[in-house]
């Protein structure tokens, strides 16, 4: 079943391109038809592509893997911000930092300074600083959290990127594309698909475009981490009953036995007999031999023939 119908995508002005001196020749195979010099864009491809997109999305985030968001749009800040953070994935509505992909270890630095400061404000050194100091501090960290506070959890590069404007964003695009990130993208008439791996043609610059095609991002992510919550509940149970009812039994040690052996003018005896040794399958002949070694050992000689 699609993710999205013709209809929503129809009120939401999805349909709508940029004028036709601005388009991109690469977005012909999208374009349905061109009414008052304004590019209209074929939703039933949009929806083929949504659904698309949805698809892959949802499987990294089963694969319990991150997926940044970039929109730094004015009418597309506050809707992504809102919607991503309810499934606490990383994203990025401020300026984007350069060399935020390409150059990570920096930016994680820059994280840890304002992880720092949050720390030396809760500790007594603190209230030890000027007024003049604190306020430096204070900006400094003001900074910090608007630039990368919403990527403080990401400790490793993620595995996809989706941008809202691949125009607009086109230093972290090419930033993904260098690393083999794949891109998920809302690409309008005037935007150039190559290189985006997952093209979602729609209209870039309506919130109520961004608003739809966002939240069925987010909703495909919110069922990928559901589906990985639910298998990984399940493996715990199937592991406790394999202990409970599969466990390897433990091998049974050798006992050790006692045997009891009679040794002729000698009191009994007992002897132990080590592991490595296998009893004898029949007793009466060990007993037997036992006897006949005495009667040699103990027997009396015979007697020497007398010569005639």
């Amino acid at each position: 079943m699609p993710r999205t119908n013709f209809e929503q995508l129809l009120d939401a002005g999805v349909h709508f391109g940029h004028l036709k001196r601005k388009w991109n020749p690469n977005m012909q195979p999208y374009i349905f038809m061109e009414k008052n010099g304004i590019h209209i864009i074929d939703l039933q491809k949009t929806i083929v592509k949504i659904d698309e997109a949805a698809a892959a999305i949802k499987q990294i985030a089963k694969s319990g893997r991150k997926v940044l968001f970039v929109a730094t749009k004015k009418q597309a800040k506050d809707i992504v911000a809102e919607h991503v953070s309810s499934v606490k994935m990383p994203y990025v509505t401020e300026r984007w930092p350069g060399g935020m992909l390409t150059n990570f270890p920096t930016i994680r630095k820059a994280v840890k300074k304002m992880v720092s400061i949050d720390k030396m404000t809760k500790d007594s050194s603190w209230e030890k600083l000027s007024k003049r100091e604190k306020l430096q501090i204070t900006r400094q960290r003001a900074k910090l959290e608007k630039i990368l506070g919403s990527i403080v959890d990401l400790t490793r590069l993620p595995s996809a990127l989706f941008v809202v404007d691949v125009m607009k964003e086109k230093i972290a695009v090419r930033e993904a594309q260098r690393l083999g990130i794949p891109v998920f993208g809302m690409v309008d008439t005037n935007s150039d698909p190559n290189g985006i791996d997952f093209v979602i043609p729609a209209n870039d610059d309506a919130s109520q475009s961004i608003q739809l095609i966002t939240g069925v991002m987010v909703d495909a992510i919110r069922e990928g981490l559901q589906e990985r919550r639910v298998e990984r509940d399940k493996d715990d149970v199937d592991s406790d009953e394999m202990e409970e009812d599969e466990m390897p039994k433990r091998p049974r040690r050798a006992r050790k036995t006692v045997k009891k052996a009679e040794f002729i003018g000698q009191e009994e005896a007992e002897v132990e007999i080590p592991e490595e040794i296998e009893e004898p399958e029949e007793e009466d002949d060990f007993e037997v031999e036992e006897e006949d070694e005495d009667a040699e050992v103990e027997g009396d000689e015979p007697e020497e023939e007398e010569a005639e």
